[in-house]
């Protein structure tokens, strides 16, 4: 998955792949995989996290596992002076998730997650129209996860 990534090698290329499937792989084990002993495994991981390439271990939730959770996409198109405050205000609101400023005109998607449809409402409602500066919004829910990659920085 990492091959070809300037600054990596393929021991480290296996390493991110091996951590991206399983961040709770012991050193041993990495080390196993890759070919070398804990320690060298360890000072590799070690390495790739100063660096700022492994930024994180995180839990990651399975949603469709939680009954009353429903997952969206919003698509946010936003008068060119306004993407800012609306980006501040969208990272103040629970729901969201993740939001991305993507290229075109100033678009920003934004994922966002709900319970029941008085909490998509208020989020519609009370949140995405009243942001300052929006043109146009489509809201999309998601009906199924195809390949949901996960922890990928790069």
């Amino acid at each position: 998955m990492f091959k070809g990534f300037k600054d990596l090698d393929e021991i480290d290329e296996k390493i991110l792949d091996l951590l991206s499937e399983n961040a709770r792989m012991s050193y041993v084990d990495v080390g196993s995989a890759v070919g070398l002993s804990r320690v060298a495994a360890k000072a590799r991981v070690q390495a790739l996290e100063s660096a700022g390439i492994i930024d994180k271990y995180v839990t990651v939730i399975n949603l469709a596992k939680l009954e009353n959770t429903v997952s969206l996409y919003l698509d946010l198109e936003l008068e060119p002076q306004c993407v800012e405050e609306a980006i501040a205000r969208l990272q103040q609101t629970p729901n969201i998730t993740q939001i991305y400023l993507m290229t075109g005109g100033s678009k920003l998607h934004a994922h966002a997650v709900v319970s029941n449809d008085g909490e998509l409402e208020h989020l519609i409602t009370d949140v995405v129209y009243k942001l300052p500066g929006l043109v146009h919004v489509t809201c999309e829910t998601i009906l199924r996860r195809i390949k949901d990659v996960k922890g990928i920085r790069l």
